[in-house]
């Protein structure tokens, strides 16, 4: 299952759950993302021929991250750009999330393992801009 995360027209961030299955190869992101993701599923002794990637200049913007939820449960909480609470969704073991707009911030439920994937270099605190988040009374899953 694909789950789309959509505020104003904008597309927030894409879910892929555990259970997603299709064969073949599926893009999931818009060309024009800087963090691509796709899902493959390919019979025994498919090959992919060996390549390597040219080196292309990329502009860069905003920080797109991949979290894959290795273990444990965990809450993703929806901010809009003016930092307006928008939803929540919850991820369990297997599934993956593309965070590629607005803002966000996670809550482990459960003792989590999270491997997370975006572009670099890593900047330290000029990378984020931090903000106050909800109570656990305003969760809303919609």
């Amino acid at each position: 299952m694909i789950e789309h995360i959509k505020h104003g027209g904008t597309l927030f961030s894409i879910i892929i759950r555990a259970s997603f299955e299709q064969d073949g190869i599926n893009f999931f992101t818009p060309e024009n993302f800087s963090q691509q993701l796709a899902y493959m599923k390919r019979p025994k002794n498919y090959a992919i021929p060996p390549h390597f990637h040219n080196p292309i200049p990329r502009e860069v913007v905003y920080t797109e991250e991949v979290l894959f939820i290795k273990s444990g449960k965990v809450r993703v909480d929806f901010y809009d750009d003016q930092h307006k609470y928008l939803r929540s969704k919850i991820l369990n073991r297997g599934d993956v999330i593309l965070l590629a707009h607005g803002g966000h911030g996670l809550k482990m439920i459960e003792q989590s393992e999270i491997i997370e994937v975006k572009q670099g270099p890593y900047l330290q605190d000029k990378d984020k801009t931090r903000f106050e988040g909800i109570g656990a009374d305003e969760v809303d899953f919609d």
